[in-house]
């Protein structure tokens, strides 16, 4: 599903170029279950970034589902992260002056769909994250655990084939943490490729596979999978 070949990232800063990735190979199975981990710096969310088409490779191959996804415009790649690619962050990123099925609407309105068929789609994905009854609730009405729950309910509202969560539980505590983690696993056994960037060991038990990174290489998981 995801093909990394040979990545490299880097940044000039004035006349000085950084390297943030060097010669990332990975491969990530359709409905796999991956944690991206390493220490501040290492280049998980630059990773994490170039996987979700929000940012491109200096150099190197990416494929998704088979297409050279580095070929793409941006309003192609706008399509697939709309449609193929559901985002979750630490901070949640809700707007405050929308309620929970508003902000869980907000990518079918991208992707064009009616406004009934958006108002029903988003009320079953606050059900499935056990929300039902905050469907009307403001942001500021939400603990941090129902937040995070509604960034995922918008996440997979357009059913994609793919998760990206960064640093999801970073904001909760140990009890929510273990809620949303426990989401995630239900929603991988339900057939969504999940990959998530965390530095806490307890939170990465759930993956069925850890890559760790260590200033910009990938020193565990690299080649596993990659040719098959």
């Amino acid at each position: 599903m995801i093909k990394l070949y040979s990545i490299v990232k880097s940044y000039q800063i004035g006349k000085e170029e950084v390297e943030i990735l060097n010669n990332i190979n990975i491969h990530i199975r359709r409905e796999e279950f991956v944690a991206i981990m390493g220490p501040s710096g290492s280049g998980k969310s630059t990773l994490m970034n170039i996987i979700g088409c929000l940012d491109h490779p200096t150099s190197g191959t990416y494929l998704l589902n088979g297409e050279k996804i580095l070929d793409y415009e941006e309003s192609e790649l706008a399509k697939v992260r709309n449609s193929s690619i559901g985002f979750v962050f630490q901070q949640f990123h809700l707007l405050p002056r929308l309620n929970a099925r508003e902000n869980v609407e907000l990518p079918m309105i991208y992707a064009g769909i009616s406004k009934h068929e958006r108002e029903e789609k988003a009320v079953e994905a606050l059900r499935k994250v056990k929300l039902a009854d905050r469907v009307n609730h403001m942001p500021n009405e939400l603990s941090g655990g129902q937040k995070q729950r509604v960034a995922i309910a918008r996440a997979i509202v357009n059913q994609p084939r793919i998760i990206l969560a960064d640093e999801p539980t970073g904001a909760l505590d140990p009890k929510t943490s273990k809620q949303i983690m426990e989401l995630f696993t239900m929603l991988n056994q339900e057939g969504t490729t999940i990959v998530l960037v965390t530095h806490e060991p307890q939170v990465a038990e759930y993956a069925s596979r850890i890559v760790l990174l260590k200033d910009g290489n990938i020193v565990q998981g690299e080649m596993e999978g990659l040719e098959s």
